[in-house]
């Protein structure tokens, strides 16, 4: 039975305000499908996004949406989630609007170990704003605020959610939806923070000045900056100057999610005690 997109869209919104040849359209129907596959009802699920072409992520999808303010998807998920432990709430930002505004929630999302799915989109760039130099922007690009080339060291967000303490981290790109949902699936399983850092084209905001002014070009681009985590194992220091892995990065179990440590507090305050663990 060929799969019904029209049940998890909300076909009135369509088609997208998306440039042609955005890698968001890829990203959305990943994500459905997961969903489908993971077996939630749409009912149970909350998507949360800020502010960015990512931001529009919310309308699109035909489920709880929260379309909330710049770099502050995270706190209103974590209150979601919080308030109602048994849904499961995705959270979509722009590298910008999770890395640089938002980068102290996001941070502090993975340090806590609470149960969101939070999926990045990373364009490298302030698509939505005009071309401004986002915490991904590569080194050397032209941006509207780096018209000489950007000298700012680049994030690699999935090292950052690492180190924050996220217990699932996987790096995908929009070159191959199937190993994107595969991911998808995988942390939505997943109890704890769950963190996808999507690699994706914005071939009008980054592209057309940095000879990328088509998809194509945009994601043969990134294509060339990503190798199978196993081949990156194996490279020299040297050889993975550049080079990003991508596929399941980390993936802990053993850590205590958030709101079941919440539950703790209030069982003690309950029972006048203090939490132990």
């Amino acid at each position: 039975m060929a799969f019904n997109y029209d049940e998890y869209l909300r076909v009135d919104k369509m088609p997208t305000l998306w440039c042609w040849g955005c890698g968001d359209g890829v990203i959305l129907k990943s994500v459905i499908r997961a969903i489908e596959k993971v077996g939630w009802d749409m009912n149970d699920v909350c998507v949360v996004s800020g502010i960015g072409c990512s931001g529009r992520f919310s309308s699109y999808i035909n489920c709880n949406t929260v379309h909330t303010t710049h770099g502050r998807a995270i706190a209103y998920a974590t209150g979601i989630k919080l308030a109602n432990p048994s849904k499961h709430v995705i959270v979509v930002t722009g590298d910008g609007d999770g890395l640089a505004i938002g980068g102290n929630h996001t941070i502090h999302g993975c340090r806590r170990n609470i149960d969101l799915n939070h999926i990045l989109i990373n364009n490298f760039i302030y698509g939505l704003t005009n071309s401004q130099t986002s915490p991904t922007t590569p080194q050397g690009m032209w941006t509207v605020t780096a018209q000489y080339g950007n000298i700012d060291p680049t994030f690699d967000a999935a090292k950052l959610a690492d180190a924050a303490g996220a217990t699932f981290v996987a790096r995908e790109s929009v070159l191959d939806p199937k190993r994107i949902e595969k991911a998808l699936v995988e942390g939505f399983s997943h109890e704890g923070y769950s963190f996808f850092d999507i690699f994706s084209n914005c071939h009008i905001n980054l592209g057309r000045k940095n000879k990328m002014g088509e998809a194509v070009l945009n994601l043969k681009w990134i294509e060339d900056r990503i190798v199978s985590k196993n081949k990156f194992d194996q490279l020299a220091d040297e050889e993975k100057k550049g080079k990003f892995p991508i596929g399941i990065l980390k993936h802990e179990t053993d850590k205590t999610e958030y709101c079941k440590a919440y539950d703790k507090v209030i069982e003690a305050a309950q029972n006048k005690t203090t939490v132990k663990f």
